[in-house]
């Protein structure tokens, strides 16, 4: 039974596909996302899905924090069946609020444990590795910080740039809290607060340091992978450095998927997240010009990328990161 009428949460757009329609006629399913991970990638990760099983999907997009608030406020009466995320606090808040629905261990065993958190109730089907951004010109590799910690240091003040408003910042600050501690945290939030440049994106972090505004700067890696692969159009005199040995700035985030508890129609979204993790759909992703990591189980990502294994990242499960608190530290120190 389709689903009409429903109150828009972002952008609503219908996903569907000529041979599905010729295959199944106007009679498919259509199950509601709400996708706050890029447009781009979700839609060629699902390419084949409506073909495949007859199941049309209309999106809802925005951001992290305003899905996952749109659906804590929702409740029960939500009309989303499924809930994707860019990084898991966002989905972990809906399933700490009890929204979400267990998912089939088929589906959870199709990625690493590493990408899924202990609940069971989402999923990662994506991931991507924090990382520092530096501009040879200004300072060179060996004289970057051993650690992302570090950069709370006053010898670093006026000389890191971050993005303190992103959900992928807030998701790397998450990580911190969580390997660190609360004190740890805010003594390293306190740091940045008198140390960082502010910047609106990964994207204006990346600019300010290829054009020197900053030698180095906080982001995730594959927005600089991007933009090498569309020839340095923004950061062509930029270059990435790992942490690595499992420190917190080698945190992997994952993109989340879940299903609603509220859905009338669990199979089909049970379905869809499976699919999303499935390798087919991985390997699109990994083919993709995304230049995120594929967490699919056996399968390797884009070629351009240092393999997973070698980033050393901490272990963290995705489930246990604290958005809320991590709002509260931020807005105590004033980087919110």
């Amino acid at each position: 039974m389709t689903r009409l009428g429903r109150a828009t949460v972002g952008v609503v757009s219908t996903f569907t596909l000529a041979a599905s329609l010729a295959a199944c006629g106007s009679d498919a399913d259509t199950l509601t996302v709400y996708s706050a991970q890029h447009e781009s990638l979700v839609r060629t990760m699902l390419e084949d899905f409506t073909a495949e099983t007859g199941i049309e999907l209309e999106f809802r997009d925005a951001n992290d924090s305003e899905l996952a608030n749109q659906l804590v406020e929702e409740g029960e009466a939500s009309p989303a069946d499924v809930f994707l995320t860019e990084n898991s606090p966002a989905i972990s808040a809906v399933d700490e609020a009890g929204l979400l629905a267990p998912l089939a261990e088929g589906t959870l065993s199709q990625v690493g444990e590493q990408y899924r958190p202990s609940s069971g109730n989402w999923v990662g089907f994506a991931a991507r590795s924090t990382a520092l951004i530096y501009n040879p010109a200004e300072i060179a590799e060996g004289e970057l910080p051993a650690s992302m910690l570090d950069l709370a240091d006053p010898a670093w003040e006026g000389r890191v740039a971050i993005a303190a408003g992103g959900a992928d910042f807030q998701a790397i600050v998450s990580a911190v809290l969580e390997l660190e501690g609360e004190e740890a945290t805010r003594e390293w939030l306190a740091g940045l607060e008198r140390n960082a440049e502010i910047y609106a994106s990964n994207t204006a972090i990346m600019k300010a340091v290829d054009e020197g505004e900053v030698p180095v700067g906080i982001t995730y890696h594959y927005y600089w992978f991007r933009d090498q692969a569309q020839n340095g159009l923004i950061g062509d005199d930029a270059e990435l450095h790992y942490f690595r040995n499992q420190d917190p700035g080698a945190f992997l985030s994952t993109s989340g998927a879940g299903v609603l508890a509220s859905s009338d129609q669990p199979e089909q979204a049970q379905q869809l997240v499976e699919y999303l993790t499935s390798r087919a759909a991985q390997e699109r992703l990994a083919d993709s010009s995304a230049l995120e990591y594929a967490v699919g189980t056996d399968v390797p990502s884009a070629d351009a990328l240092p393999p997973l294994a070698e980033l050393q990242a901490p272990a963290v499960d995705p489930g246990s990161l604290n958005a809320p608190q991590v709002t509260e530290l931020m807005q105590e120190v004033g980087l919110l």
